[in-house]
């Protein structure tokens, strides 16, 4: 056993409602506190998990939606008493402050209660009935049924910034789960401690929920060859993943290159514009920079909705707004990112930027080991055109100022973005007609867009859309936060002349 204060980690994986060791071990890396060895995941055990989530689904997916809904809250309460052991080990792999995972692990927990909730609300099986027509003329029509229906095991990777809320037991897995899918989920070799421990809760609520233990699976690992073990194996029907660009294309394009190619629901990369229109600019520019730094340092930036960039008509107005934001930024304390890996990649990105020929670099301290610093730099509208590598995401907090020479570049600008999760518009009522000209085009970029706000902060409810075109995700159609991400793991099945008695139960009576 490897001893925290709370929890006696042991290291192993959990298959099929056991807990397995592996043949090789990983050593985790923490922000502070005692490191810890794990059983670092293989093909086998890849395989061992799928083939026991695909056992379970032929129970599971069969299951009444008020058993799923009593699973969901009984895992939530599991975790609930587990929050301290949860705070502790979070806070010491990931250096986030205990109240962010305090915050996260309610996010956690409210997250499973909804879906339990929404599942027992019928709405999401857009049923639909066509009464057969046996007099019809020329051609009788047949009773007709449809609804939607599980699609079978679905692999979930962890995310390394949201330990919680994106990872063993966040919104993938329990759209997942509320659907009537079981879950393989790779966890995040930046917290395998958590991970292990919202595993040993889900492992008892499964127990005390009387669900086949297949339901549920976590294997550990920090290697890349587990992963793509994972998304390849045949009996996966589906894949939700969080995280970097690279890796998330990789295995997309691994799902989309099997014998059966499957769908690939990935959140890349945004850069989640915002865009200041002139008289809200003149009038509220001192205002809007503070939100704007709050928003773009938020948790060492390490955000997937973190404002990165923001573009501006230049002149005085925008001239003032950066010496504001610029003073702003120059009293930001260092902040622990979440890896040393992720603190590199931030290093590296914002050098890149400090030595652009075209790009003005106000501000690009460096504190050096796992620590950042905020980075803030402008560029003119004609360079962020001519050159698309400005526009790459920097994970972390550092801000690009694009100074658009009019309207009509600041249009054209909004026009030439890539997919993004969000884009913003900062406007008052005498932008109207700027702001009509540009959400059009915004909403043709985003999944989400916001007025006079900052997107960091993703309510998890009925109405939110957390995807986007690509690079923002892999499918425009899906969403990661809120109730209709359950659609991603289900799929409408017809049932033409089919008896009553041989009906799915959600469709008997209809």
């Amino acid at each position: 056993m490897l001893e925290t204060s709370l929890y006696r980690l042991h290291g192993k994986h959990l298959i099929a409602g056991e807990w397995v060791a592996g043949d090789t071990t990983f050593t985790s890396d923490p922000a502070h506190g005692a490191s810890h060895c794990f059983t670092q995941g293989s093909s086998t055990l890849i395989d061992r998990a799928a083939k026991a989530a695909e056992e379970a689904f032929w129970s599971y997916g069969f299951s009444c939606r008020e058993s799923r809904a009593a699973f969901l809250e009984a895992i939530a309460d599991e975790i609930d008493r587990r929050a301290d052991a949860i705070t502790e080990i979070g806070a010491s792999e990931t250096g986030l402050p205990k109240a962010r995972l305090e915050g996260e692990r309610g996010r956690t927990i409210n997250q499973l209660r909804l879906f339990a909730t929404h599942i027992l609300n019928d709405a999401y099986l857009d049923r639909r009935h066509d009464p057969a027509l046996p007099d019809r003329a020329p051609l009788p029509r047949p009773d007709l049924k449809m609804v939607q229906r599980p699609i079978g095991p679905v692999a979930v990777f962890g995310a390394s910034n949201f330990p919680l809320a994106f990872s063993v037991a966040g919104g993938d897995t329990a759209s997942a789960l509320a659907a009537g899918c079981p879950v393989v989920v790779k966890g995040h070799p930046a917290h395998p401690g958590t991970c292990e421990i919202i595993a040993d809760a889900i492992h008892a609520a499964l127990h005390t929920s009387d669900i086949h233990p297949g339901v549920f699976n976590l294997v550990q690992g920090s290697t890349h060859e587990t992963g793509a073990a994972l998304v390849q194996h045949p009996l996966i029907r589906a894949v939700g993943f969080t995280g970097s660009l690279g890796g998330g294309r990789a295995l997309f394009d691994l799902c989309a290159t099997r014998p059966d190619p499957i769908p690939f629901f990935g959140e890349l990369g945004s850069v989640n514009p915002v865009f200041l229109l002139p008289k809200a600019l003149k009038a509220r520019g001192n205002d809007i920079a503070q939100g704007w730094i709050s928003s773009l340092t938020l948790g060492a930036g390490q955000f997937c909705t973190n404002p990165g960039v923001l573009v501006a008509v230049d002149g005085p107005e925008l001239d003032a707004f950066i010496a504001s934001a610029s003073a702003l930024l120059e009293r930001c304390e260092p902040q622990a990112m979440l890896t040393g890996a992720i603190a590199e990649a931030y290093r590296n990105g914002r050098n890149r930027i400090a030595k652009h020929a075209d790009v003005d670099a106000h501000l690009t301290p460096d504190s050096g080991d796992r620590k950042a610093s905020p980075s803030f730099f402008t560029t003119s509208g004609e360079s962020w055109l001519t050159d698309e590598t400005l526009g790459e995401e920097i994970f972390g907090p550092v801000g690009i100022i694009v100074k658009a020479a009019d309207m009509g570049q600041l249009l054209e600008i909004a026009n030439g973005l890539q997919g993004q999760l969000t884009c913003t518009l900062h406007l008052d009522a005498e932008d109207r007609e700027a702001g009509q000209a540009l959400l059009p085009i915004l909403e043709r970029k985003a999944g989400r867009l916001l007025a006079n706000g900052f997107p960091t902060g993703v309510e998890v409810c009925d109405a939110m859309v957390h995807g986007g075109p690509y690079p923002a995700s892999t499918n425009f159609g899906h969403t990661s936060v809120g109730t209709l991400s359950i659609r991603r793991f289900l799929r409408p099945v017809c049932y033409q002349d089919i008896p009553e008695a041989l009906l799915p139960k959600d469709l008997m009576n209809v």
